[in-house]
């Protein structure tokens, strides 16, 4: 593994682990046992390290928020969407246990973060519109929005809010928390299948 893809995962790992204000990058030298002026050849400081997992993050999802306009899902590929989702998340937790604050030292990644969220809304947003096109979901477009939100919302902080319960993160509990909230909008029959597999996916 080339030396830069080395920093990057051993940042990646003292962020999740310490929280990123706590990590320093004489810390990250140390742990890898390299000089800093080594690791300063790589990144100039934290903000570039953080920017650089950032974009690792991106480059990870992008398939996941760019599915083709003619695929045909069935009821579990949305909750496999999910689940991928939600463990891109909790690898790169950091970044969303003190997002405000984070964003908010460094305007780079507040637009970055601003730009995802667009897209994951907009990917959250036409999954919806086609199970309402399948005749699957029966909610207006103004409450399919509000869902949209929700959804989002529980997946970038429901691992958190675990982690602060002092309980250990489960990602199947983040999907079946997506799951019942989209369950209410679905037609009879879809939701008692939904709410079904969700029970399912819990207990696995």
């Amino acid at each position: 593994m080339k030396t830069r893809d080395r920093i990057l995962e051993c940042a990646l790992l003292l962020f999740n682990q310490q929280g990123e204000p706590n990590v320093s990058t004489l810390e990250i030298a140390n742990e890898l046992g390299i000089s800093p002026g080594n690791l300063y050849y790589h990144f100039h400081g934290k903000e570039p390290l953080i920017l650089g997992l950032f974009e690792r993050f991106q480059s990870e999802l992008a398939p996941l928020l760019d599915p083709p306009a003619d695929a045909r899902l069935d009821a579990e590929d949305y909750w496999l969407f999910l689940h991928l989702i939600v463990e891109r998340l909790a690898h790169y937790r950091f970044l969303f246990q003190d997002l405000s604050n984070l964003a908010g030292r460094l305007p780079k990644l507040a637009r970055g973060i601003r730009q995802w969220l667009n897209l994951l809304k907009r990917t959250m947003a036409t999954l919806l519109a086609r199970l309402k096109a399948e005749n699957l979901l029966v909610s207006e477009t103004q409450a399919l929005g509000q869902l949209v939100e929700q959804i989002t919302l529980t997946l970038l902080f429901s691992l958190d809010y675990q982690r602060i319960l002092g309980v250990q993160a489960d990602s199947r509990l983040v999907v079946y928390q997506v799951m019942m909230l989209v369950a209410p909008h679905l037609t009879r029959e879809s939701r008692e299948a939904a709410e079904q597999l969700a029970r399912r996916y819990l207990e696995a």
